[in-house]
């Protein structure tokens, strides 16, 4: 085995801890609020859609609770498949509301989008029941 097949091998698992971390990170300051807000003040766009979210009195808990759960279950490598399904909507949010609101934080939202695809990649046999057309109940 080569040593550039060796290394390959390990890349899921390093995408899953990254991801993992981010999400735990991210989840748990949307609880703590530990990292510091931008000096730069948000397009009119994006602090209108935050606090849209903000003001329903339960959408940034549940995505902060989602992303928490989501980097512990990377993190410990459980249940992964269904940790990226869980995650999906939330990235796409994350790159839709860079792409249209907040342009300059599109370069982090398209690592995060690349780590799920390539994740998703990686666990593509959990999904095969997923894409049955028809299937019956157990």
């Amino acid at each position: 085995m080569s040593q550039s097949q060796s290394f390959a091998r390990h890349l899921p698992t390093i995408a899953r801890f990254l991801m993992g971390l981010m999400f735990l990170v991210f989840g748990l300051n949307g609880f703590l609020h530990f990292i510091p807000q931008p000096k730069d003040a948000m397009p009119e766009g994006a602090t209108a859609f935050i606090n849209a979210l903000m003001n329903t009195g339960f959408m940034f808990p549940l995505v902060a609770g989602t992303q928490v759960l989501v980097g512990i279950l990377l993190l410990a490598n459980r249940f992964v498949p269904l940790a990226l399904v869980l995650i999906a909507p939330i990235i796409v949010v994350i790159v839709t509301f860079h792409l249209f609101l907040a342009p300059t934080g599109m370069v982090m939202a398209l690592v995060v989008l690349a780590l799920e695809l390539f994740l998703v990649w990686s666990y593509r046999r959990a999904y095969h029941a997923l894409f049955t057309a028809r299937t019956s109940p157990a």
